[in-house]
């Protein structure tokens, strides 16, 4: 019986893994110069945990977030985002018991039942940071200037910082209401999920990708003409402060994120060539998420970037090569085939990543397969080279070629 990759999950394979790497590793590190710490919260969850933290009236939890029963009947959740385990984890550690600011950093795989497209898909992977313990619209700035610095290292152009404030729970009362008024007359107008979503999480309307009720919401209130004098304060530093840090931007007050526990400033960073799905980073502020957890009165701020997405603006970068074999061992006759494979043990102790024929074939074979794998180098166990403690090698790059010890070969290599 043959089988297949479930609709929307798929296999990352040896011949792209490079690349992931590659992006990983540039993640990590601008990560960890800003102090960010590594935390590895598991993928599967008591689904009450999202159900709490993202809202119940959101569209991941009525329509993405796979949910079931364990074996004991306990309702669990995978992990839908990433925020609401450190959150958790945060509490449950009385990691707000260390000096704040405490900040921690993800990386690692997500599930949505959404319908997939490009750049989306229903196992993706996020990479994402979470700061604890900062009020001051200064860590927004800097979080921003930390990706557009991860950006330019990646060489990555053409992107769109998009900012808005949605208030706080006290500013959003009135708005709400005046939005519920101004939609009541359109409902019949949007899309059938935004019919849905007019009296439960009207918010959630704004953001809508669908053409239909762009168009007719082109007129709607903004949150930003009702904020309060502390909401308002805190997003004019933060504009003053993106000037500062050298990032243009554009408000976009019709950014609100789809999940539930954002406060004040909420960002996303967007590009053209994603279609429809136009983020590549997107995140906010939380400052009531931690408090409501049952953890003390915290004010937080996180972002996620979408990996695939990345590595699909990334893709055509060809200087990123993968990691072959650098050292193919080969022999002349059957009888040198355990030394050919006791040599490549040999590199491989010396840290030199190797491999080696383990069935008995022709010395050209061998060769016509190194030239597949891609080997760097090419060394030869030769009975008269053996004599001599020898061996022959050549550069599979460049062509040139020669006679060493394995001492000079290692030097060589290593060079």
């Amino acid at each position: 019986m043959r089988f297949n990759t479930l609709r929307g999950m798929r296999d990352i394979l040896p011949q792209e893994i490079h690349l992931w790497q590659y992006i990983e590793e540039k993640v990590r590190k601008i990560f960890e110069i800003y102090n960010f710490k590594e935390i590895r919260p598991p993928i599967l969850e008591a689904a009450e945990l999202f159900l709490r933290s993202i809202g119940e009236d959101t569209d991941i939890v009525e329509k993405e977030m796979y949910i079931f029963h364990d074996k004991k009947g306990r309702t669990v959740a995978l992990r839908p985002e990433a925020t609401a385990s450190v959150v958790r984890a945060y509490i449950e550690h009385r990691l707000f018991n260390n000096p704040p600011p405490q900040r921690f950093y993800y990386i690692g795989p997500m599930f949505r039942y959404e319908r997939p497209q490009k750049g989306r898909f229903r196992q993706f992977h996020q990479a994402g940071v979470e700061v604890f313990g900062i009020a001051e619209p200064l860590i927004e700035a800097e979080l921003l200037y930390m990706v557009k610095r991860l950006f330019e290292d990646m060489n990555i152009r053409d992107l769109t910082y998009e900012i808005n404030s949605i208030g706080c729970l006290n500013c959003r009362a009135e708005f709400k209401q005046l939005l519920l008024d101004y939609l009541e007359n359109k409902v019949l107008k949007l899309c059938s999920d935004c019919q849905r979503r007019f009296q439960r999480n009207p918010l959630r309307v704004l953001d809508c990708k669908v053409e239909s009720c762009k168009n007719s919401l082109s007129d709607a209130p903004l949150i930003l003409d009702f904020l309060c004098d502390e909401c308002e304060a805190h997003f004019e530093e933060f504009k003053t402060l993106l000037k500062e840090f050298d990032i243009d931007f554009i408000i976009n007050p019709k950014i609100v994120r789809g999940l539930d526990y954002y406060t004040k400033t909420v960002f996303e960073i967007t590009t053209p060539s994603l279609g429809a799905q136009s983020a590549v980073v997107a995140g906010g502020r939380y400052d009531n998420l931690v408090e409501s957890f049952g953890g003390p009165k915290t004010p937080a701020v996180g972002f996620a970037i979408g990996m695939e997405r990345l590595i699909e603006i990334f893709k055509d970068f060809s200087f990123i090569k993968p990691k072959y074999p650098t050292v193919y061992v080969a022999y002349a006759t059957e009888e040198l085939r355990k030394d050919a494979i006791n040599l490549a043990r040999f590199f491989r102790d010396s840290e030199i990543s190797a491999e080696a024929v383990y069935e008995n074939t022709s010395l050209k074979s061998q060769l016509r397969k190194a030239d597949r794998f891609n080997a760097y180098w090419v060394i030869i166990v030769g009975p008269e080279e053996m004599k001599r403690s020898s061996y022959r090698w050549k550069n599979m790059r460049n062509g040139l070629e020669g006679e060493a010890t394995l001492e000079e070969i290692v030097k060589l290599i290593k060079k």
